[in-house]
């Protein structure tokens, strides 16, 4: 049965090289590059919003004595720490694999999981339902990587790696702005299956948008195709897993995953509980705190798409000098976000607009573009893989915390629950800053040849 699975996943074999003229390779590699990058981008942003429904329910169904707090941390850990050990699993297998199926399937699986959580009013069924959910969503991230370095060169990679990671801001703010107001007029069932539609809608279309290695069809290499060097054959030869394990025996990746994974406490801090912390803290409603959160992920597609662009053109692909830009507009607009006083409705948009310009780039550099510049093409997905295995490990632990925080913090006023968030406030942003200061610290790591 898993010889099965693994052989239907697995990449096909490199084809007779298609006799072409100069013309007609530039045409057919440029529509399959276009292809799949729109494809990536677009299909991956629905990952986002078949993982962040949940997020959008949280407050209705505390409401109607479904879940508490402390449950609902739970039910967020377990999808996020399933989404990390499967981040690292399926980013090993995604450099082995036909990106078109692996990653259509996780979608199509994701989706369907979201389906079924809208049928059900039982904590442990949540809790295992939401669980398999982070196994499928990982089988987005590292694939749509592993593509981008089979059909980008590694001197275009972060111009285009920056405009791929405003995907993941394309499905927040569907999620945050659509589906609050799916779950406003009908309900937190009805959430999960406009989440759950969208993303089966998305997974068909990544069938037809998306393609294996440029060699399984009969093109060459892309190093080949972009007149780059071709990787060392002595380095070639040498198995994939062996490449696999020596990139992450590198100290400057595993400080990367560190850093990393708590830029992702503080990320997710805003995507799971920002929308409660409006409700609770600034008195919006629903679709109000829905929208102002929303303008996060939207401004943060030009934050995301300009970080390849700013990384490579102004600081000549210095990645460092990127991170701590972006790293201190995240810090400021989170204190200004946390403690400017309700009522200024502006300020908070302000606010959490810059922080969803910065902490666009700030993911882009950590959760992976920095690394796979240190290390050789072969093992994108792998390194990927582990970056997010912290990555997601930190998010995991924020939700556990966070929900403990809320609950152990809230008190009963007039019968109703209220939520002090002044320590999940402290963790969010002391994490931020720890995130910052961690990255610096591989400033002078030089990247490692193919």
């Amino acid at each position: 049965m898993f010889s099965m699975i693994t052989n239907f996943f697995k990449t096909g074999p490199d084809a007779p090289r298609l006799n072409l003229s100069d013309a007609e390779l530039r045409k057919r590699f440029t529509f399959r590059r276009w292809s799949v990058f729109i494809g990536i981008t677009i299909g991956y942003g629905f990952f986002y919003v078949t993982r962040l429904s949940l997020s959008v329910v949280k407050k209705p169904m505390m409401e109607a004595g479904i879940v508490d707090a402390a449950q609902l941390g739970k039910i967020g850990a377990i999808l996020m720490a399933t989404y990390a050990f499967g981040k690292f699993f399926n980013g090993v297998l995604a450099d082995r694999c036909n990106i078109r199926k692996f990653m259509s399937a996780g979608l199509l699986i994701s989706a369907l999981i979201n389906l079924a959580m809208g049928f059900s009013s039982l904590f442990w069924v949540f809790f295992i339902l939401w669980g398999m959910n982070g196994w499928f969503q990982a089988m987005g991230a590292a694939p749509s990587v592993v593509s981008l370095s089979q059909w980008f060169s590694k001197k275009e990679r972060g111009t285009w790696y920056g405009i791929w990671y405003v995907s993941h801001s394309i499905g927040e703010g569907i999620t945050f702005i659509c589906t609050s107001v799916v779950v406003s007029y009908f309900g937190w069932r009805y959430g999960f299956g406009a989440s759950g539609t969208l993303g089966v809608l998305m997974a068909i279309a990544l069938v037809f948008m998306l393609s294996d290695r440029p060699e399984t069809q009969g093109l060459p290499n892309i190093a080949e195709y972009k007149n780059e060097p071709m990787p060392d054959p002595a380095t070639a030869s040498e198995s994939l897993l062996k490449q696999q394990l020596q990139a992450m025996k590198y100290p400057a990746v595993w400080v990367l995953g560190l850093a990393s994974a708590l830029t992702y406490v503080a990320r997710y801090g805003i995507n799971s509980w920002g929308i409660l912390y409006l409700q609770e803290v600034k008195h919006y409603s629903l679709v109000e705190a829905g929208a102002i959160l929303g303008m996060s992920p939207i401004v943060g597609i030009a934050g995301g798409a300009l970080s390849g662009i700013i990384s490579d053109k102004v600081f000549n692909s210095n990645r460092h000098k990127a991170t701590l830009l972006y790293g201190l507009l995240q810090v400021s607009a989170l204190a200004v976000f946390f403690y400017a006083p309700p009522g200024h409705k502006w300020l908070d948009v302000l606010s959490i607009s810059v922080f969803g310009f910065a902490v666009s780039g700030t993911v882009a550099f950590l959760g992976g573009l920095t690394a796979i510049d240190l290390t050789p093409r072969r093992v994108t997905g792998a390194v990927m893989g582990f970056i997010g295995l912290f990555s997601y490990m930190g998010a995991s632990a924020q939700e556990l915390i966070s929900g403990h925080l809320l609950e152990k913090n809230k008190i009963i006023c007039d019968g109703q629950c209220v939520y002090n968030f002044d320590a999940a406030i402290y963790f969010w942003l002391g994490s931020a800053v720890l995130s910052l200061i961690l990255a610096m610290t591989v400033w002078k790591v030089k990247p490692r040849a193919d």
